[in-house]
């Protein structure tokens, strides 16, 4: 389990504990996720890649170059004599576009979340609303997602909305000609 949280977030802070005894101040109100922060960390962070729609740990091998999806309830041994162990079939998906329509991005936001929460692993973004200064950023895990304005656009920074999901059997297709139904 620890192998998928690193997978997924290599920065994530592991707490180990029986029967959920941890001190609420080791996991609540930590401001832990700095989007900023995570950019300067990994410049790729918000990017889903051209050819990488597959998200693996960095031992894995495999071609990423394909299409199809395939069965991961298996050990891969790779060339190196490691085995790398995928127990999920994890993929992410990246979207892009100008500036959206504030009110209909929260209603597709919540409806994307609500009927494919339980496939969200993690969702993150920057939103550029119509005729707003800040960007609006937001971060998600399933059904529960949250954002807020925060800094202007800077001079020379495009007004670009990208928003990345990464979960189990999502549907690129449903979830780009959706989200383009929400620009300007």
């Amino acid at each position: 389990m620890e192998e998928t949280i690193h997978q997924l977030n290599p920065y994530a802070k592991v707490i180990r504990a029986q029967r959920c005894d941890v001190p609420l101040s080791d996991v609540l109100d930590r401001g832990a996720f700095d989007l900023d922060r995570m950019v300067e960390l990994d410049p790729q962070f918000l990017e889903a890649g051209k050819d990488h729609d597959h998200v693996c740990g960095p031992d894995c091998d495999h071609d990423h170059g394909h299409d199809h999806h395939h069965d991961h309830g298996h050990d891969h041994a790779h060339d190196h004599g490691h085995h790398h162990h995928h127990d999920t079939d994890i993929t992410s998906i990246s979207l892009r576009g100008g500036d959206v329509v504030p009110e209909r991005f929260i209603r597709w936001i919540g409806e994307v979340t609500q009927t494919e929460g339980p496939n969200i692993l993690r969702l993150k973004g920057i939103m550029a609303f119509k005729d707003e200064p800040q960007r609006y950023v937001l971060q998600g895990v399933h059904m529960i997602v949250e954002g807020d304005l925060q800094r202007d656009w800077r001079d020379g920074e495009p007004r670009e909305s990208r928003l990345v999901f990464i979960g189990r059997h999502l549907d690129k297709a449903a979830l780009e000609k959706s989200f383009a139904e929400c620009l300007v």
